[in-house]
């Protein structure tokens, strides 16, 4: 703007000149003045610098850095070129072609959807620009590999179970604390870490699925051997009632008592048909024995 300003203004004192060694040069002094008037306005412009809402301004002026500038209009010299930095959140989403490939603890591979959120502290704008030099370069300088460094060294401390199920709140939760760590010093507000998916590759997902069938069939063994040992304790236990039963049987089968039941049994056989009967016997050789009328 400045040198377009110079360039108006010599160009009203060439059109003042010709006009004035010309007859009837109205035309030519007009032009000279309406070129001097645009050459003051851009030259007034060059002075003046607008900062947007929401963003700060680092002033520099033959390489000097000068005080960082707020929102509203500064004047400034024409020399003075400002770099603006928006003071807004801004949302860096590692997935899709840039999604972070990690290793675990034990060298599976995984892939992890990150998205951080991140804005410029305004108060730091000048190491900012000393650091990365525009607002693009934040981020592709600073917050990017910073960032994806940060989340390869947390998930390399963890296994690849606790990286994609068991731990990934732990995870989420030790990534932001780092990368809030790292950045705060540069001049860069973390404001949060969003830990959003992360998958196992083809060859690490394979691995899962055989530890899992594995696991399932030691289940499945450990169950049978389980029911086997219940199924054989619980043998041993009815064994050893009938053994205790019998035992009791044993004790209480006295002469008397199965003198008894062979008199019952008479009984109910004279019920039925007519029997000839020779009496029990209450010795080893007294067995009782029951003759049919009907039989020879």
């Amino acid at each position: 703007m400045f040198v377009l300003s110079i360039l108006l203004l010599i160009a009203a004192a060439v059109l003042f000149l010709v006009g004035r060694g010309r007859t009837g040069a109205g035309g030519w002094k007009l032009g000279a003045v309406l070129s001097a008037v645009a050459g003051v306005l851009a030259g007034v412009f060059s002075c003046v610098h607008v900062v947007s809402a929401y963003e700060v301004g680092v002033p520099v002026t033959f390489g000097k850095i000068g005080t960082p500038l707020v929102s509203g209009m500064h004047f400034k010299s024409p020399f003075t070129d400002v770099t603006s930095f928006s003071t807004r959140p801004v949302d860096l989403d590692l997935n899709g072609k840039d999604v972070v490939e990690v290793r675990s603890s034990q060298g599976g591979v995984l892939y992890a959807d990150v998205t951080i959120k991140w804005a410029v502290v305004p108060a730091k704008a000048v190491a900012l620009y000393r650091l990365a030099g525009s607002e693009e370069a934040v981020e592709e300088r600073l917050v990017l590999p910073d960032s994806r460094e940060i989340v390869r060294n947390v998930f390399a401390k963890h296994t690849s179970e606790e990286g994609y199920a068991s731990a990934r709140e732990q995870i989420s939760s030790e990534i932001a604390g780092l990368v809030k760590e790292r950045l705060a010093p540069r001049g860069i507000d973390v404001t949060s870490v969003n830990l959003r998916n992360v998958r196992p590759s083809e060859k690490l997902q394979d691995q899962i699925d055989k530890k899992i069938q594995q696991e399932q069939a030691t289940e499945r063994a450990t169950e049978a051997s389980r029911t086997a040992k219940a199924e054989a304790e619980r043998k041993r236990i009815e064994a050893e009632g009938i053994a205790r039963a019998n035992k009791i049987i044993e004790r209480s089968l006295s002469d008397k008592v199965l003198y008894n039941q062979c008199l019952e049994a008479y009984k109910e056989a004279a019920k039925a048909n007519p029997v000839y009967a020779v009496p029990c016997g209450t010795d080893s050789n007294g067995t009782p024995v029951i003759v049919d009328s009907g039989k020879k």
